[in-house]
């Protein structure tokens, strides 16, 4: 989580941040916490270090469908576009 994103997510009347100065909607400067802001980001750490690590959706997704665990009707859908598009031989 990036320290804008955990700004805004502690304050809901920020309306945009320049630097690390937040601001209404109105232009007023808005204070906030910026211990609570770093707590909140190291919170979500582990997210972001997960989220880089993690196959995409799109491989997990295919290797569920080769693992055979769609339903009947999901992977018959999967299978007609496969079959539609083939991959190039290589």
């Amino acid at each position: 989580m990036d320290k804008h994103k955990a700004i805004r997510e502690l304050n809901s009347t920020v309306a945009t941040i320049r630097g690390d100065v937040a601001y209404d909607v109105d232009g007023n400067e808005v204070g906030y916490d910026a211990d609570a802001v770093q707590s909140l980001m190291d919170s979500k750490a582990y997210q972001d270090s997960r989220r880089s690590e993690y196959p995409s959706i799109g491989d997990q997704l295919d290797a569920l469908f080769h693992a055979g665990v769609f339903p009947e009707d999901m992977a018959a859908t999967i299978q007609a576009i496969k079959d539609k598009y083939p991959k190039e031989a290589e």
